[in-house]
């Protein structure tokens, strides 16, 4: 309700009386993208489509239930797609991320448009062997690959990234020496490196430099998909399944930490604000 001060007598003596309200608000914290917790993990070949299985939220791949909702109470949802091989047959596969130039790119960006992932790590079965995990440091955005198993057999376009010139090398943002610490430290028998070799020309490296293109993308945390880590691990063929599924969560937690240290905590402390009113009065 607005108050009117009465009329005062002409001549008189002024004086000012000063009264403050005293407001006390939390303070407001820096701008951060509405950025989610998801992280997307794929796989391909096995012993990779099996190790990621159980981060599944599809019933027919994984009918023991998804594993994946805030998981370990980390606070962070994690979701896994891959190929199955029915038959044995390790070729195209079916189903997500099938071994095809085409069907990879047009899962990959689907996904990436529903999850907006806050990390992504890419799993391709590498050499054979039952202890190699080898950290992808390099990606490139070739014109020429090796032909996949369907036509048209090379990516269309290609190169896939037409934001840079063919030839174009990104770099794992997923915090490499970490992981391989880990990895090696864990008891498991695994023998965790660094390679600064290229992810080979196809598919693995094909789908590793859809991460690491979606995270460059979206590297800028007032993005609202922002995207801390991409990169690829190659996984020894011959691994046991044990083990992959215990590196594979041993990489995500040392992941998590890697995001949680980039992620800011949300602001403390209190803002006060006084605001003052002076109002001039007269008194004879």
């Amino acid at each position: 309700m607005r108050t009117t001060l009465p009329p005062t007598a002409p001549h008189a003596k002024s004086f000012t009386t000063l009264g403050c309200l005293l407001l006390i608000a939390a303070a407001a914290p820096a701008s951060f993208g509405d950025f989610t917790r998801n992280v997307m993990i794929t796989g391909y070949w096995p012993p990779t489509n099996e190790m990621v299985r159980h981060f599944s939220t599809h019933a027919e791949q994984n009918p023991g239930g998804w594993q994946g909702g805030n998981w370990r109470g980390r606070g962070y949802d994690i979701y896994s797609f891959f190929p199955e091989f029915p038959g044995g047959d390790i070729t195209k596969g079916e189903g997500d991320f099938e071994v095809d130039y085409q069907d990879t790119s047009s899962d990959f960006w689907r996904i990436v448009g529903e999850l907006k992932p806050i990390a992504i790590i890419t799993f391709s079965r590498g050499t054979r062997s039952s202890t190699r995990w080898e950290i992808e440091a390099y990606q490139r955005n070739l014109d020429v690959w090796e032909d996949d198993f369907l036509e048209p057999f090379q990516p269309t376009p290609a190169p896939p990234d037409g934001s840079v010139p063919a030839g174009f090398v990104r770099t794992s943002s997923l915090p490499m020496s970490d992981i391989e610490t880990a990895i090696d430290n864990a008891g498991l028998g695994l023998n965790a490196n660094i390679s600064e070799n290229y992810g080979g020309g196809f598919l693995s490296e094909f789908i590793a430099y859809h991460g690491t293109w979606y995270r460059d993308i979206h590297a800028d945390p007032s993005d609202p998909a922002w995207c801390i880590a991409g990169g690829h691990i190659h996984v020894g063929s011959l691994m046991p399944l044990d083990k992959a599924i215990a590196a594979t969560e041993i990489t995500l937690d040392v992941v998590l930490d890697y995001v949680d240290s980039k992620i800011p905590e949300p602001a403390s402390g209190l803002m006060t604000v006084v605001l003052c009113v002076a109002a001039r009065r007269r008194r004879g």
